[in-house]
């Protein structure tokens, strides 16, 4: 079931989709978009022509669509590829979004790393708006929308979409408090839609092709296809598109993974898995289908994986709730002790897996809800204590 839409060969003229947007009601582009199930591709799966049917029932003269280009999950390179490849794709699809929410300007907030991407950006904007498709009365049917692009300061946390709008209005990159969202109140305290690089990509196949054809491409329950970035211990590592709610076997075989200890599914807050859950589904009900797929085989030392990934939340939280402050450096600590020898049997870690449900349910933002993940993943599931009578190692279940 080789279905490919993103980054199929053969993909339609950059701007028809946009064109045939234009001349359908601004309801009836939401609804296409709704009716397709598309939701958020930057992973947290908002469903898409819900948060655009939000936006528009808002009265205001001016509206923002976002484009979140702040890839910064470890193990995520799939956006990169998408802006590499089909930028104007993704211009496209914020035009749309632009017609449908009542919005004439767009911008781009692309990740700090990424800026060797601008000089790409910039051409597909000229390009565009040589072509009639970006800018005033775009062909003449009423309908103007501007592009800009905006350079993060190389912070994680601006992925999270309040503090990537902090980050655009000049502050600090500290998340907001929830409500109001962005769809009533975002950027400069105008209603905002801010979907992912992927999600704005897939738009314009939606619009050419409609919502049940895209709903069929997934499996099952789930709607699309998703592109995931294979890193690690795989001979084919790269971006690969697959059916949303395929198995991560599928995914792992096609990039030549034969010796699997874990699999870091979903980046470092998302899941770390042991063999026997491969034949889960990437899905918003399954494994977590963000786009990053790590793979580590017989060799790897997983708390030594697991201290790297903890020095980075560390390193990448914003500081400005205490569980995700304080939590975050009290785990590695307590990695630390698990690689030393300190720790003889797991449950002298039972505070520390307190600790981790405290942050998931008490943090500000999704950073510090999710910051736990790998250590409560690794430690269970791929770290042996002798002396207490467990075993806690993934590869003998």
């Amino acid at each position: 079931m080789e279905k490919k839409v993103l980054l199929s060969e053969e993909q339609p003229g950059f701007g028809e989709g946009l064109l045939k947007a234009l001349t359908m009601d601004p309801s009836e582009v939401v609804r296409t978009v709704n009716d397709s199930g598309i939701r958020g591709r930057g992973g947290a799966g908002f469903p898409a022509g819900l948060k655009w049917s939000m936006a528009a029932a808002v009265s205001s003269e001016v509206k923002y669509v976002i484009c979140n280009a702040d890839e910064g999950e470890p193990g995520t390179f799939k956006d990169r590829v998408l802006i590499e490849k089909y930028a104007r794709r993704l211009f496209e699809g914020m035009a749309v979004a632009g017609y449908a929410t009542g919005s004439t300007h767009g911008i781009v907030y692309l990740r700090a790393e990424y800026a060797y991407l601008v000089p790409v950006l910039k051409e597909a904007l000229i390009l565009s708006a040589g072509e009639g498709y970006l800018g005033e009365n775009i062909h003449g049917t009423g309908f103007s929308f501007s592009i800009e692009i905006r350079i993060g300061a190389g912070a994680y946390v601006c992925g999270e979409e309040t503090a990537l709008l902090e980050s655009l209005e000049g502050r600090a990159g500290l998340p907001r408090n929830k409500p109001p969202y962005p769809v009533s109140s975002g950027y400069l305290g105008k209603p905002t839609v801010i979907n992912n690089v992927e999600t704005f990509c897939a738009i314009p196949h939606i619009i050419l092709n409609g919502a049940e054809w895209y709903f069929d491409l997934g499996v099952g329950e789930c709607s699309g296809t998703k592109l995931f970035s294979v890193s690690g211990d795989v001979e084919r590592p790269g971006v690969y598109e697959l059916p949303m709610g395929s198995p991560l076997a599928d995914l792992l075989d096609i990039a030549g993974a034969d010796d699997v200890q874990a699999v870091q599914v979903g980046g470092a807050s998302g899941r770390t898995i042991a063999e026997e859950d491969l034949g889960k589904p990437l899905s918003f009900k399954g494994l977590p289908p963000g786009g990053s797929v790590i793979v580590f085989d017989s060799s790897v030392e997983m708390t030594g994986v697991l201290e790297n990934f903890m020095e980075f939340f560390v390193h990448e939280s914003c500081g400005q709730c205490t569980p995700c402050r304080e939590g975050t450096p009290q785990l590695l600590k307590a990695v630390e002790a698990v690689m030393a020898g300190a720790v003889s049997s797991i449950q002298e870690l039972d505070e520390y897996f307190t600790l981790a449900s405290v942050m998931k349910t008490t943090s500000k933002c999704g950073l510090g809800q999710t910051a736990a993940n790998c250590f409560v993943d690794i430690i269970t599931g791929f770290t042996e204590f002798h002396g207490d009578g467990h075993h806690h190692h993934g590869g003998d279940a």
